[in-house]
């Protein structure tokens, strides 16, 4: 096959090379060629090639190492920033890549297929490809143990149905490679545990907000802090209880750390975890529901927003009293949070439509102060409660900025106060028939239309619009909010759920160990 670029391979019928119309082409095409390459690569601000897996290799399966030179860019419209970044956006935007579990010393490891180490392993001795017992999935994962332990363990780690077992463990087998300058330069910081602890001692710790997904995610990181962690939970038995994970005071890194002052090992968290569906409590939605929404209530006075699903809920200033506690009891630096799974029409019931589709036209308010609310319909179905999404996250954006500001103040005057950021992490749709899945696609697929999985890119789309980050002239809107669009490298794993149901995420399958290693860089490296 000829080397040149496709574009002047096109260039073959203005032959023979000797004619005049050859040479202008040629040399606009040269041109072409050469102001893209160095538009490009200026743009991006260096030129970098990075391996990536061959055709002929594949990136699903196979063991063979054929490796293409690609260049390193990143895809979409990502925000450019100074050498050594990796934004959500570049991390999103890479693909997995088959790693048998035995080729890599811990489930966050980085490795390089054209070392010869590499090839050693893969090709030499290696462990069991089946699964004979419960407790093997550990080693699959290459975790030691997990600080939140019991039989809950094997539920999170899918092990818990022998009938699936024949997924393992290739479920296992697959390593995030990100893209854009993710990849190298330093973009992107090498996961070490002693680092990441000393990091949420010395910098400050995180708050877990969300719903059962964001526990899930909490179990993960359970794992993969082991055996430095330990466990506590609020003596509770809510599903909402407080839980927590505290530096292990036998851990022999323990003493390796400068501890902030009021540090106490046993009542200062690194990470808690906090149930909470909605964001809002339900009185709270109920009030800015009659606020905004009037139309609902003139034509029926017995009109009730919510229905009797259950729900875990509270309002943000529960949650941020936490957040912005004492250090003795919260050396808190990151609030992580994540709400969509509770927002469907059947917890919502007064937004169900009992016939018809969901995409009914838009209600307007009235348009003169002589219209009246008894002439506006109500907006049923995805397409009003997504209105109504938008108008509380907006007000909770507002409200959380301006709590963060008025505790900087307070703080203002003691220089080891951890700044306190607070992170909005997309949230990732299900995969029907996720147990037949053996392995990641390739590409996002469309989402089956189940519960409100199918509307969960609208919700992110609401999260993306409100805390977009700068451009030009526009500053931050909400200077210590941001948005984590981190649903891709979940959306890419069929495979990669729990044996119960086919939303909630398998812990060691990468995507929720990812979703850890992209939030400590994010906070220690982006935003420090």
């Amino acid at each position: 096959m000829s080397s040149r670029p496709v574009s002047c391979r096109l260039l073959a019928p203005l032959r023979p090379r000797g004619s005049w119309k050859y040479a202008i082409a040629l040399s606009t095409c040269s041109i072409v060629i050469l102001i893209f390459f160095t538009s490009h690569f200026a743009r991006n601000g260096q030129l970098e090639w990075v391996l990536f897996p061959s055709e002929k290799a594949g990136v699903i399966g196979g063991d063979e190492l054929g490796w293409n030179l690609t260049p390193s860019d990143s895809k979409g419209d990502v925000p450019i920033g100074v050498e050594g970044t990796c934004t959500p956006e570049e991390y999103a935007q890479g693909q997995w890549v088959r790693r048998p579990y035995w080729t890599r010393p811990g489930p966050l490891s980085r490795t390089n297929a054209s070392d010869q180490s590499y090839y050693d392993l893969l090709h030499g001795a290696h462990g069991p490809e089946k699964m004979a017992a419960k407790e093997d999935i550990l080693k699959f994962a290459r975790l030691e143990g997990c600080a939140s332990g019991g039989e809950y363990i094997w539920n999170q780690l899918a092990a818990s149905k022998e009938e699936q077992w024949d997924r393992f463990p290739k479920a296992l087998d697959w390593e995030w490679v990100p893209g854009g300058r993710c990849t190298g330069g330093g973009g992107f910081r090498e996961w070490v545990v002693e680092d990441v602890l000393r990091d949420l001692v010395e910098g400050g710790g995180w708050l877990l907000v969300g719903d059962s997904i964001t526990g899930n995610h909490f179990f993960s990181i359970s794992c993969l802090l082991y055996p430095h962690v330990v466990w506590r939970k609020e003596d509770s038995k809510e599903r909402d209880a407080l839980q927590s994970l505290y530096l292990n005071a036998s851990s022999p890194l323990a003493s390796g750390f400068q501890y902030p002052a009021d540090f106490n090992v046993t009542t200062t968290p690194l990470i808690s975890f906090k149930r909470v569906d909605l964001l809002w409590s339900i009185e709270d939605l109920v009030e800015m529901h009659r606020k905004h929404h009037p139309e609902f209530y003139v034509k029926n006075e017995t009109f009730k927003l919510f229905g009797s699903e259950p729900v875990w809920t509270i309002s943000p200033d529960a949650y941020l009293d936490i957040f912005l506690g004492p250090a003795a009891t919260a050396n808190y630096k990151a609030m992580v949070v994540s709400t969509a799974g509770h927002w469907t029409t059947n917890l919502f019931r007064g937004y169900h439509k009992t016939s018809g589709s969901d995409l009914a036209p838009a209600a307007a308010s009235p348009s003169s102060p002589s219209e009246s609310f008894e002439d506006v319909e109500p907006l049923l179905g995805y397409d009003g409660l997504l209105v109504f999404f938008k108008e509380v996250m907006v007000r909770w954006a507002k409200a959380v900025q301006l709590r963060l500001d008025a505790h900087a103040s307070l703080e203002s005057t003691a220089e080891s106060a951890p700044q306190r950021q607070v992170l909005v992490r997309a949230y990732m749709a299900g995969h029907a028939d996720c147990h037949k899945q053996r392995e990641p696609f390739t590409e996002v697929k469309p989402v089956v239309n189940m519960w409100n999985w199918s509307e969960f890119w609208r919700y992110n789309r609401i999260w993306t619009d409100l805390l977009s980050p700068s451009t030009g002239s526009k500053p931050r809107p909400y200077e210590n909010v941001h948005f984590l669009d981190l649903d891709r490298p979940g959306a890419l794993r069929p495979d990669g759920h729990v044996a119960a149901d086919c939303l909630h995420i398998m812990t060691g399958s990468g995507v929720l160990e990812g979703w850890t290693h992209y939030i400590w860089h994010y906070v220690t490296k982006q935003i420090h």
